[in-house]
C-alpha cells in the first residue's frame, strides 16, 4: 500500500487502509504503452454536503467511461472517520455493483500536495457511480469533497472474470439514473433534482467536468540510455556528464547520484514508456535519497484483485499515476517499482531505475528505502511464485548497488512519530531496526502487505540473498537414495531440486568425494560425470547469485567399469580315468650263436587324472527400483472453517501416496507449486468461488519414478438472499457482508435453508460478543449447535462445515435458537463444493 496515514489498521471486506482497491468484477483497459505515452483523462464530481457538514451523497448517475475513482478534498491533511461507500455500474452488464467501502484516513501525502483524498479503487469499465458518505455527528467532512474518476486510456479489454456470487436484483432499487450536470460546489442545501435519462438511448447528458492529461505527441518518448531489452527508463544525466540521453533530464539544480554496479544481476525491468505514462503530467525533477543510498527495501501489495489479466496492468498503473499526479497533485507515482502477478517489473516513479529515487510509498521512511509492491489482494491469498521470484531479484539488485545484505538489519531513522501495525511507537528521529527487506507494516499502520504475503517476507529475503534452499539430489544413474550404495556405470547422471528458483542461482556444481566434477548453469537440473572405478561420494553443491553456497546430503555409489551381469560357468567336460595298456616290443628272432637277454616286459598301465571341475559361478544384480509409488487415498477437496471472499474459498485438500521401497516427496503442480513431504496428508489452501479448479499432484520416489492424481471442485457462494426463509429476518447492507449484504434474526425458531448439489458445505456468518447461538440441520436431521459468539468481530467466516463421500443433492437449514441475552444471529450465506 502507499499510503502513509496512522489511522486503523484493520477495516473489514472491501474497506481498506491506504492501499489501491480494485474490485475484481470487471475489467480495465488493456494498452502496453509501448510505442509511447497513452493518454488518460480525469472527470470530477462535486459531492453535496448535509447535515451540517456530517454527511454527503452524489447520487445515482451515469458517466462517461471510467475505470478507477477516489474521493478527494480541499486539506491534504485531513482525515475522514466516517464511512465513505461508492458503488458503480459496469459498461460490460450493466449490472450495479455492491457498495464498496474506502479508507478516509490514508495517511499524508506527497509534500507541496494541495488536496487529500482516499486511496483510489480500480473498479474497471464503469459509466455510472453512486457515493455516499457519512462522518462522526461532532466532526465535519472536509471541504472540497468531489469524486475523482479516471479513464487509463488505451483500448478496452475483455471484463474480468465476475464474481461467484450475484445481488439480489431488486438491489440496488431507485430512480432510473439521472442526466449530469455540471457539479455545483459542495453545499448544505439540498441538490437540485434532475431529470430522469433515457436508460433505452445514449445518455445524452454532457460529461462530469473534465481534466485531461496534456497532449500526448508534445511529449518526447522517453529514451534509454541502456541497452537492456524492455529495462526501465535510463538515469538522469546530470548538465555536462556526457553519459548521453536521459529521461527525464535533471535540472542544473538537481545533484544526480551514481547508479553503482550491483553484487546482484539486473533483472528485465519495464520502463515508464512501456506502461504509457504520459510525462507531461508529471514534469517536475526527480527527487533522490538525501544519503544517496538505500539501506532497506519496504514491500507493498495494492490490495487490488488478483483477477485482473497480466495485459490489464499497464492500465491500472497508469490510472494509479494519473490520480497520484492529477488529483492529489503529487509529482509521480509514489511506488518506486510495481510487480504483476505474472512477474513483470515496471519502473514506477522517474529518476533512473539504477539510481536512489526517492518515492512517496512509507511515510516516515521514504528517505533511506524503496517501495516495491505487487499489483493484488494478498491478504488471504499467497502471491504467485512468479512474483515473488521478480521481487526478490529486484530487491537483490538494489540493494546489491549498496552493499546490503537482503537478509540482514538495517537501522532507519524515523521521519515522523507514529506506531506500526503491531502497536509499537516511536517519535521522529528515533532510530528503528528492521529487516532489511520488510513489509509496509512493519513501520506504519496498515495491514499492507497482507497477512498471507507478509508470512512469506523470509522465503522473499532467503532467495534475494540466502543460499539455495531445498537443495536435494534426486537420483543417480536412476536409482538414488541418500546415503545407500548403489550400482553405478563409469557414466552417471546427476539429478537434484530446490526450491529457490532458478533465476537467483548462479550455478550448481557435482561433486565427487569432495571436488568439483562439472559445473552447470543455475537453470539446470542435472548433469553427468564420469567416474573411475570405485567407491564415490557424490553431492551437488548449489551457488546463489550471492555466492553463499549450499551442499545437498551425498549418495555413495559403487562405479564398476562394466554392467554388473548374472552369469553360470558350465564346468568343463570331465574326463573318465583312461587306462593305456602298453604292449610290450617285439623280441627279435634268436639269431644263431647269440642269446637274447632276458627282457620281457609287462604290460604298462597309466590312469589320469580327471581335470578339476570349477563350480558354477554366480554374479548378481539389486534390481533397480522401477515400480511407480500410488495414490492409495485419491486427493479429495473439503470446505474448511475460516474466513470467505469470493477470491477465496477455505478449501482442506486430502491425499495419501505409498512406496513399496521409500516415497520422497508429494508435489501439488496446479493451481499452485508446492511440495509437501513423505508423510504430510492433507493442506489449508483457498479456491475462487464459481471457478472450476483442477488441483493436481505428483508423488515421487527416491528412485525417480512418479504417479499423478488430480481432483476438481467449484466452490459456490450462496448468498442469504437464496435461502427459503420462516420468521422474521432484516437484511443488513454493508461492505463487510459478502455481496454487500447479509441478513439477521432474533427472532426464535427463525430459520433459512438452501438446497444444492454438491460434495460439502459451510456456513457463512458474522460474529461478534453478543452473537447467539443456531442449531444446523442436514437433510432434515438436527446435527449441531453453533454458538456464533466471538472476543473479536468477525465477518464472512466460515463456521461450520460438513463433508460427503460424493456430491449429491442436499439442505442444510439454519435455525435461530434464541440464546437468553444474546439471541441475535447474523448469517452471510452457504458455501458449497461441486
Amino acid at each position: 500500500m502507499r499510503r502513509r496515514g496512522w489511522g486503523a489498521a484493520v477495516l473489514a471486506v472491501a474497506a481498506v487502509s491506504g492501499t489501491l482497491v480494485v474490485r475484481g468484477a470487471t475489467g480495465g483497459n488493456e494498452g502496453d504503452g509501448g510505442s509511447g505515452p497513452v493518454r488518460a483523462s480525469a472527470r470530477t464530481a462535486a459531492l453535496t454536503v448535509a447535515d451540517g457538514g456530517t454527511s454527503a451523497r452524489l447520487e445515482r448517475r451515469s458517466t462517461e467511461p471510467f475505470s478507477m475513482l477516489g474521493i478527494t478534498w480541499a486539506e491534504s491533511s485531513a482525515r475522514v472517520t466516517g464511512t465513505i461507500e461508492v458503488r458503480t455500474r459496469s459498461t460490460a452488464g450493466h449490472a450495479w455493483s455492491a457498495w464498496l467501502r474506502l479508507d478516509g484516513d490514508s495517511g499524508e501525502g506527497e509534500p507541496g500536495a494541495s488536496r487529500g483524498g482516499t486511496a483510489p479503487a480500480w473498479v474497471g469499465p464503469s459509466d455510472g457511480v453512486e457515493v455516499r458518505m457519512s462522518g462522526r455527528p461532532s466532526q465535519r467532512l472536509p471541504e472540497g469533497l468531489r469524486l475523482d474518476m479516471i479513464d487509463p486510456g488505451g483500448r478496452t479489454a475483455s471484463p474480468m472474470e465476475p464474481a461467484g456470487f450475484v445481488m439480489d436484483p431488486s438491489d440496488p432499487t431507485g430512480p432510473a439514473d439521472p442526466t449530469v450536470t455540471d457539479d455545483p460546489p459542495a453545499t448544505d442545501d439540498p441538490p437540485a433534482t434532475d431529470a430522469p435519462a433515457d436508460t433505452a438511448s445514449p445518455d445524452p447528458s454532457p460529461p462530469l467536468t473534465s481534466e485531461p492529461s496534456s497532449d500526448p505527441t508534445a511529449t518526447a518518448v522517453p529514451t534509454e540510455t541502456e541497452t537492456q531489452p524492455s529495462t526501465g527508463s535510463a538515469s538522469p544525466s546530470p548538465t555536462g556528464s556526457g553519459a548521453g540521453p536521459a529521461t527525464p533530464t535533471a535540472s542544473a539544480s538537481t545533484t544526480v547520484p551514481p547508479a553503482p554496479e550491483s553484487t546482484a544481476p539486473r533483472p528485465p525491468i519495464t520502463s515508464r514508456a512501456g506502461w504509457g505514462a504520459d510525462e507531461s503530467i508529471s514534469p517536475e525533477e526527480p527527487g533522490y535519497l538525501p544519503g544517496g543510498r538505500i539501506k532497506a527495501v519496504v514491500l507493498h501489495h495494492t490490495a487490488t484483485s488478483g483477477d485482473y489479466g497480466c495485459a490489464e496492468a499497464p492500465a491500472v498503473i497508469r490510472a494509479v499515476y494519473t490520480y497520484d499526479v492529477q488529483q492529489l497533485t503529487w509529482k509521480d507515482i509514489g511506488y518506486n517499482f510495481l510487480v504483476d502477478k505474472c512477474g513483470t517489473i515496471y519502473e514506477g516513479r522517474k529518476g533512473g531505475v539504477d539510481r536512489p529515487v526517492m518515492g512517496a510509498h512509507a511515510y516516515g521512511f521514504n528517505s533511506e528505502t524503496t517501495g516495491i509492491a505487487i499489483i493484488g489482494d494478498y491478504s488471504s491469498v499467497a502471491p504467485s511464485r512468479e512474483a515473488m521470484t521478480s521481487v526478490a531479484r529486484l530487491a537483490a539488485w538494489k540493494l546489491g548497488q549498496y552493499g546490503v545484505d537482503p537478509t540482514g538489519t538495517a537501522t532507519l531513522t524515523a521521519g515522523a512519530s507514529g506506531p506500526n501495525y503491531f502497536r509499537q511507537t516511536w517519535a521522529a528521529g528515533a532510530r528503528m531496526a528492521f529487516p532489511v527487506i520488510h513489509g509496509h507494516r512493519d513501520g506504519y499502520n496498515t495491514v499492507c502487505p497482507g497477512d498471507a504475503y507478509y508470512a512469506l517476507l523470509p522465503t522473499i529475503r532467503a532467495w534475494a540473498g540466502g543460499a539455495v534452499e531445498g537443495l536435494t539430489l534426486d537420483s543417480v544413474t536412476g536409482a538414488g537414495a541418500s546415503g545407500t550404495t548403489v550400482p553405478a556405470d563409469t557414466a552417471v547422471t546427476v539429478k537434484w531440486s530446490a526450491s529457490t528458483p532458478a533465476a537467483l542461482v548462479r550455478e550448481y556444481d557435482v561433486l565427487v568425494d569432495g571436488e568439483v566434477a562439472a559445473t552447470v548453469a543455475g537453470t539446470a537440473a542435472s548433469a553427468e560425470v564420469k567416474l573411475a572405478p570405485g567407491t564415490h561420494r557424490i553431492a551437488v553443491q548449489g551457488v546463489h547469485q550471492s555466492g553463499r553456497t549450499a551442499v545437498s546430503a551425498d549418495v555413495t555409489v559403487l562405479a564398476e567399469t562394466a554392467p554388473p551381469t548374472t552369469e553360470a560357468t558350465t564346468p568343463a567336460a570331465t574326463a573318465s580315468p583312461t587306462a593305456e595298456t602298453t604292449a610290450p616290443a617285439a623280441t627279435p628272432s634268436p639269431t644263431a650263436g647269440v642269446t637274447p637277454p632276458a627282457t620281457a616286459t609287462s604290460p604298462t598301465t597309466k590312469a589320469t587324472t580327471p581335470t578339476a571341475t570349477a563350480s558354477p559361478t554366480t554374479k548378481a544384480t539389486t534390481p533397480a527400483d522401477t515400480k511407480p509409488p500410488v495414490f492409495s487415498t485419491k486427493p479429495n477437496l473439503a470446505l474448511r472453517t475460516g474466513t470467505v471472499s469470493t477470491t477465496a474459498a477455505p478449501l482442506t485438500l486430502k491425499w495419501k501416496a505409498t512406496d513399496t521401497v521409500g516415497l520422497k516427496e508429494v508435489r501439488l503442480t496446479a493451481p499452485v507449486a508446492k511440495t509437501y513431504g513423505p508423510t504430510v496428508t492433507s493442506a489449508s489452501l483457498t479456491a475462487k468461488s464459481g471457478v472450476a479448479t483442477a488441483w493436481r499432484m505428483t508423488a515421487y520416489d527416491r528412485a525417480g519414478n512418479t504417479a499423478a492424481a488430480s481432483v476438481s471442485g467449484t466452490p459456490v457462494i450462496l448468498q442469504e438472499s437464496s435461502a427459503t426463509r420462516t420468521g422474521t429476518w432484516t437484511s443488513k447492507s454493508s461492505s463487510s457482508y459478502l455481496g454487500g449484504r447479509s441478513y439477521g434474526s432474533s427472532t426464535k425458531n427463525a430459520s433459512l435453508s438452501w438446497t444444492f448439489t454438491g460434495r460439502s458445505a459451510a456456513l457463512v456468518v458474522s460474529r461478534a460478543a453478543t452473537s447467539g447461538q443456531v442449531y444446523v440441520y442436514v437433510d432434515g436431521k438436527k446435527t449441531v449447535t453453533v454458538d456464533l459468539r466471538s472476543t473479536t468481530t468477525k465477518y464472512r467466516d466460515a463456521v461450520w462445515t460438513t463433508t460427503w463421500t460424493a456430491a449429491a443433492r442436499h439442505t442444510v437449514k439454519l435455525v435461530v435458537v434464541g440464546t437468553a441475552g444474546r439471541p441475535a444471529v447474523t448469517t452471510d450465506g452457504l458455501v458449497y463444493l461441486k
